[in-house]
């Protein structure tokens, strides 16, 4: 049984207290004094003094972390003196945990049981295990906790070598739903039996029976799998994106579906649909898509505007369209019109979120040609994976990426990089990623000050040519590059 603070003990609920009492660990001992962290209708409840599970991270973690470390705890304690603090909770997870608790236990039940009682952790680079039944320790920990959104955000600090000429304009937070799509590794080997028979199934009795998927037909001894989007999935997620777009400001209160509808109409376009429904449900007195907006700005302009001209506005084929397609328009004009005209006209819209929709492929163009008209893309999972690290290209690199993964019931924080094994143990990897993962979670604890002294002082540094080796070696001129505890020095020498 561990030992928790008994100070706080009156302001947890009793299954909460519960769970804290029972929790037992094998071979980690769990912090005498600290706070665990809860959630309430997917906040989290966040005392002066959290436990904080930190796992140490595969090859270059053992640098980075002690290095981000540093700079969380400083920072802390420069925002808030002795009123707040952390109490470091180690845990174990990829090799450095095989050694500890023995072949192939990659992740083993302590370290889910300490996340589970503590409801956040931050972690390094973790190896892909080859063998022992797990298929990536980062979408286990995600699946496992039900971390549906996976936050990414790409933003430029000045001084970072980057291939693009203006990367500056690009400062988006990529949300990409992480439990569902083709990540959830439903899938069967061209040679499984299983798959096979599934193959006949569909050849033989499903495609023969829907006329839509005539002349169809799978080829024999290939590889499958199943791509599941449900509408409680995607709009759980979409929900976090619309929610994280109403705490910004002016134009950046903005969310973009992101999908491949055009093709994959029955998952990917219902994940399009489901999210429109969405805002104009749920969130109705604080969005306005991008179609609503165009209706109520011509209205705007011209009140008197017949309904067939008005159509033609925002639909410029709109003469070519068959009958019934033109009376749907005119409808949904009338609709919009009558249903948000007051609430939403007259500019007020502006001041809401924008949700609207862009292709997959086109986005991938977009934040290198017209970034700055993009804020929060919300996406699926494979599309998330690919514009993510697109996106962090732009800014500067893997290295300076940070990621979050987040639940109603837990959160992690994590480096969006490999674990670089070649590097370990010489002082010279680039902690960025993982420091920036650290002021995620210090804004997700509502530590709003520590989280901004360390963007500043990371800022400052790079702006100053005070870089490890990888940004160092990119500069023009060239700069002396720093070591990865030498680079944790200089930006908490410029916090």
């Amino acid at each position: 049984m561990i030992e928790i603070n008994t100070e706080g003990i009156g302001s947890y609920k009793p299954l909460v207290l519960l769970k804290i009492l029972m929790a037992q660990f094998q071979k980690i001992i769990a912090p005498k004094q600290g706070t665990a962290i809860t959630f309430e209708q997917g906040q989290p409840n966040v005392p002066n003094d959290p436990i904080i599970p930190f796992i140490r991270g595969d090859g270059t973690g053992v640098d980075i972390w002690p290095a981000t470390q540093k700079v969380l705890d400083a920072a802390v304690s420069k925002a808030y003196g002795n009123q707040r603090h952390i109490e470091w909770f180690k845990v174990y997870a990829g090799d450095e945990a095989c050694e500890l608790y023995g072949t192939y236990q990659y992740l083993p039940e302590d370290t889910l049981e300490a996340i589970r009682t503590y409801g956040i952790a931050i972690k390094g680079p973790l190896t892909t295990p080859i063998g022992g039944g797990i298929r990536s320790l980062n979408v286990a920990l995600r699946q496992i906790f039900d971390l549906y959104s996976c936050v990414r955000p790409c933003r430029y600090y000045e001084g970072t070598p980057s291939p693009h000429k203006h990367p500056e304009d690009l400062d988006v937070i990529v949300y990409r739903e992480n439990t569902e799509d083709i990540y959830m590794g439903v899938e069967w080997e061209a040679s499984d039996p299983v798959g096979s028979n599934l193959i006949d199934y569909l050849n033989n009795k499903v495609i023969p029976s829907n006329g839509k998927l005539s002349g169809r037909k799978i080829p024999i001894g290939a590889g499958i799998g199943i791509k599941p989007v449900s509408k409680n999935g995607s709009q759980r997620h979409i929900r976090k994106a619309i929610q994280h777009a109403l705490k910004l400001e002016g134009s950046k209160r903005h969310v973009t579906l992101v999908h491949k509808g055009n093709i994959m109409k029955f998952t990917e376009g219902a994940f399009r649909d489901w999210g429109y429904e969405l805002a104009t449900n749920e969130f109705r007195n604080q969005c306005i898509t991008e179609r609503e907006s165009w209706i109520l700005t011509n209205n705007d302009a011209n009140p008197n505007l017949s309904l067939e001209n008005h159509a033609k506005l925002i639909d410029p084929g709109f003469e070519t369209l068959t009958p019934d397609k033109k009376e749907a328009i005119c409808n949904e004009i009338k609709i919009v019109l009558k249903s948000i005209g007051n609430s939403h006209g007259s500019d007020k819209w502006k001041d809401m979120v924008m949700v609207d929709d862009r292709i997959a492929d086109s986005i991938f163009q977009q934040i290198q040609t017209r970034p700055q008209e993009y804020s929060i893309l919300a996406t699926l999972n494979l599309n998330g994976d690919y514009i993510s690290d697109a996106a962090a290209a732009i800014v500067g690199g893997l290295g300076m990426a940070p990621g979050a993964n987040i639940g109603d019931n837990a959160a992690i924080f994590e480096a969006t990089h490999g674990t670089a094994p070649k590097h370990a143990g010489l002082n010279r990897i680039n902690p960025g990623s993982v420091i920036l993962s650290g002021v995620m979670m210090m804004e997700f604890l509502g530590w709003q000050e520590a989280a901004k002294m360390i963007t500043n002082g990371l800022s400052k540094s790079i702006a100053d040519g005070k870089v490890t080796y990888d940004l160092a070696r990119l500069m023009e001129p060239q700069v002396e590059p720093l070591s990865c505890s030498g680079f944790a020095e200089s930006v908490i020498e410029r916090f």
